[in-house]
Order: C-alpha cells, then structure tokens, then sequence
C-alpha cells in the first residue's frame, strides 16, 4: 500500500483545509485508514480514523471541527478541517492499517496499529 497526502498549506486562524490521500496498491485487506499528527518534539497523535465498515473515530481536540471519510471509487482518503486553530499547526500523515483487526475503538488512533505510512503534509495555522 503507498499514500501520497496532498492539500496542506498556511491558513489563518478559524479557516479551513482539506487534506487528501492518494491510497494506492493492495489495498483489499485495509482495516482502518487515519490521519495523525506530528508536531516538533512529540509524539506522532491520532487525529482521525475511519474502518473499513465506515465507523469514524475522532480524537477529542477535533470534535466537531474534522471531518474523515473515504472514496473508495477513488481510492482516497480525506479530512476535512474547519475552524482551525493554533494547535492544529504540524504535519499531517495519512496512515494504514493492513494487519491488525481490533474492534476496540480506543486503539484506533493508536499509531502502533498502523503499518503504511505517508510521507506527510505540513499544516500552518496562524493566529
């Protein structure tokens, strides 16, 4: 499986962004599809998941805000963020999940679980 994410950029605050991933190669035994968050300093975070089932799984800072979801006619995944702030500043990695079948949803933003990575897209928020 190889992700290529697109769509980053520099907004000010309260703005919005639309993250893209390219999902392409064997991509029938995808589990779950996230994006996650990495700022200088520390840890890689989750940020958004969608299963293959199409249940989504948000981490709490972006409630309401973020918006994933998945083309499969495309083989995309998105995210839609709104009303960014500050702290959402970082990069962004689309990741995949081809091994591990859980259905304890608090492990979904968990990057252990994943084991296809992007390259990353780096987001800007200004205040």
């Amino acid at each position: 499986v190889q992700l290529v994410e697109s769509g980053g950029g520099s907004v000010q605050a309260g703005g919005s962004l639309r993250l893209s991933c390219q999902v392409s190669g064997s991509t029938s035994h995808t589990y779950l599809m996230s994006w996650f968050l990495q700022v200088p300093g520390k840890e890689r975070e989750g940020v958004a998941t969608i299963s293959s089932g199409g249940v989504t799984v948000y981490a709490d800072s972006v409630k309401g805000r973020f918006t994933i979801s998945q083309d499969n006619t495309k083989n995309t995944l998105s995210l839609q963020m709104n009303s960014l702030k500050p702290e959402d500043t970082g990069v962004y990695y689309c990741a995949a999940d081809s091994i591990v079948v859980t259905s304890d949803r608090s492990l979904w933003l968990n990057a252990t679980l994943y084991n296809h990575w992007g390259q990353g897209t780096q987001v800007t928020v200004s205040s």
